[in-house]
């Protein structure tokens, strides 16, 4: 019996060694990180809001690390392209991904191939809260949701939307404004809002869906005309004009960037990662590059906060593509 006892004790010796060098590795790793470049894979094409910011984080990530920090556009699929690369890469630090709300929590409820947020990824840091911008050709005489309505009730079936993506933040939101007005429109998915603000402007398109990041300009130049923002508060860039909520349409879910990792990623990685995006968001350089950007500072939150801003959103989301009637293919 004696002898068991001690061959029972030598196994759980030998075991908590073994956990306490493995932890000790684990712990050590990130210290060595990393040692070559790093690729942001980013779930836009290049030229459009969330390209813009992924490309002032990677060189601030990139100075801070001492390493480059390679932005690589997936763009395609409202993010879904971008997010399944990352799900299937390496858990090692190597491969990161930069997107936005509707691509990580919106495509759940409308893909069954889109990766499960919260089991296949790890969430790092939240950039940026916000509402996006409903527009309108300047050909297009409507200057606000009451007048769009009024103008699409005389035009039955005529009239069509964009926005960067089937299943986006942008499809939905207008799908659901569209149900609420008791009007119809076709909708018309593009690859990015880049695409949508040039068909706006060309008169192609009479309304479509675009982040402000990256089309204030035209909007400013009078070329695209605003009728509306999402969430719950008007934009900073454009106090004039009123949320969805204001002209008799509420739709409070927000918008945001944010930085992931594939599952299984080492939680100091996590953390570090975590603790140099948060760092770079209170320079002085970097919120003067934001607001350049016109992404408006989100709060700063740990990497297990955020996790709960993407699970609460998930459930919020999925209950909206429920109201819109749009099923997952």
């Amino acid at each position: 019996m004696n002898g068991n006892r001690r061959h029972g004790l030598g196994v759980m010796v030998a075991l908590t060694l073994a956990s306490t060098v493995s932890s000790l590795a684990w712990a050590q790793e990130p210290a060595a990180w990393p040692n070559r470049p790093v690729r942001l894979v980013v779930a836009s094409a290049a030229a459009g809001g969330t390209d813009a910011l992924a490309r002032v984080l990677a060189e601030q990530l990139g100075t801070a690390f001492g390493k480059p920090f390679v932005v690589e556009n997936k763009p395609g699929a409202n993010g879904l392209i971008a997010s399944e690369n990352v799900a299937a890469a390496a858990p090692d630090g190597y491969t990161l991904l930069l997107t936005y709300a509707g691509a990580m929590v919106v495509n759940p409820s409308l893909y069954t191939r889109a990766p499960d947020p919260l089991k296949r990824f790890e969430a790092i840091a939240q950039i940026g809260s916000f509402g996006n911008l409903l527009v309108a050709s300047p050909k297009v005489p409507v200057h606000n949701l009451k007048e769009l309505v009024a103008y699409a009730k005389q035009r039955p079936g005529e009239m069509s939307y964009g926005s960067w993506g089937m299943g986006s933040g942008g499809h939905l939101t207008m799908e659901t404004f569209l149900k609420k007005a008791n009007i119809s429109m076709t909708h018309a998915p593009y690859k990015g809002t880049a695409a949508v603000a040039t068909d706006v402007q060309a008169g192609t398109l009479p309304v479509g869906w675009v982040d402000v990041s990256s089309q204030i300009g035209l909007v400013k130049a009078g070329r695209l005309v605003p009728l509306a923002v999402s969430g719950t508060s008007r934009l900073p860039q454009f106090p004039d004009v009123p949320t969805m909520g204001e002209q008799g349409y509420p739709f409070p879910t927000t918008s945001w960037y944010g930085l992931f990792a594939p599952a299984g990623t080492p939680k100091a990685l996590v953390d570090r990662l975590n603790q140099e995006v948060l760092r770079a968001i209170a320079t002085p350089a970097f919120r003067d590059r934001l607001t350049a950007l016109n992404v408006p500072v989100s709060p700063s939150l740990t990497p297990a906060q955020f996790r709960k801003v993407v699970a609460d959103d998930t459930v919020a989301w999925h209950h909206i593509a429920e109201t819109a009637g749009v099923k997952p293919e």
